[in-house]
């Protein structure tokens, strides 16, 4: 049987979504992107039946319940992601980070809180969790223990959350940057899953959340990673994002962006700091 034929994307159609889009999960498209917007909403329209893309847009309008909002949000965010990506912020964060943490742990700090923000699957608080964890046992029994820190991870997409709470991750997401030694430690195969050790698990909230939201209801945070997202918003949210993650670290707190990402011409609040070659952010 032929698959049933979807109607290709018309302009109108893409202007609709596109300022549903942006509205919804600050995502900015422009115009090159019409054929990647008809390639990833094509399998709601089929799912719902929907005569066209305009029939969607159109019972995207009249629901009153989330779910086929949350579909085309889902569709539409880039949910890519991988064990300790870059690299870099993780020597930081055991480097810089963590040792700082330990001196004010002495001093009589009770906890310490770090924020995932675009957690995506949940490959990067659960990379974090690790280095706290090893940095933990390094510093030895009593110095630092991994239930002073508290991890809040959060992301807008309802599909890639529910694959981070549940922590089970397939063959192929293992082999994205996750070593031997760390799968042998952390994690315990169960058929085709490999799954998270429950005290990483115990160190991390995972929550839904826009980015366009006040962030108060989150509170302060020692360090941010805000990795490898702002690069699809558009140039007057970024200032405004940045400026509210600054606000949102304690003084003297740390933030990461991508390897490929900056704040040059964007925000000046932040100091940069060089560590190994690698670049991050001091509030």
């Amino acid at each position: 049987m032929m698959p049933p034929k979807v109607p290709p994307l018309t302009p109108q159609e893409f202007e609709l979504f596109r300022a549903f889009i942006e509205k919804a999960c600050a995502i900015s498209l422009d115009s090159g992107k019409m054929y990647l917007l008809e390639t990833r909403l094509r399998s709601i329209v089929l799912e719902t039946q929907s005569a066209s893309y305009g029939d969607l847009y159109r019972r995207l309008k009249e629901q009153t319940s989330p779910l086929l909002r949350n579909k085309i949000i889902d569709a539409i965010t880039t949910n890519e992601t991988l064990w300790f990506r870059d690299q870099a912020p993780y020597t930081v964060l055991q480097e810089v980070f963590l040792p700082e943490m330990l001196a004010q742990v002495r001093k009589g700090r009770q906890r310490v809180r770090i924020w995932s923000a675009a957690c995506s699957s949940g490959q990067e608080p659960y990379s974090v969790a690790i280095v706290i964890d090893e940095f933990c046992q390094r510093a030895g029994q009593g110095a630092l223990m991994p239930a002073q820190f508290e991890i809040v991870a959060t992301d807008i997409s309802t599909q890639a959350l529910a694959v981070a709470r549940l922590g089970a991750y397939d063959e192929v997401a293992m082999k994205r940057g996750m070593n031997d030694s760390h799968r042998a430690r952390y994690f315990k195969q169960n058929q085709r899953y490999w799954i998270v050790d429950p005290k990483l698990k115990r160190m991390i909230q995972f929550r839904e959340f826009n980015l366009q939201n006040e962030f108060a209801s989150l509170g302060q945070f020692d360090a941010i990673l805000c990795r490898n997202v702002a690069i699809y918003f558009s140039q007057d949210f970024k200032v405004n994002l940045f400026e509210k993650l600054r606000r949102s670290l304690v003084p003297g707190g740390l933030f990461f962006l991508g390897s490929s990402e900056t704040l040059l011409y964007i925000n000046t609040s932040f100091k940069p700091r060089l560590h190994k070659n690698s670049t991050y952010y001091v509030a």
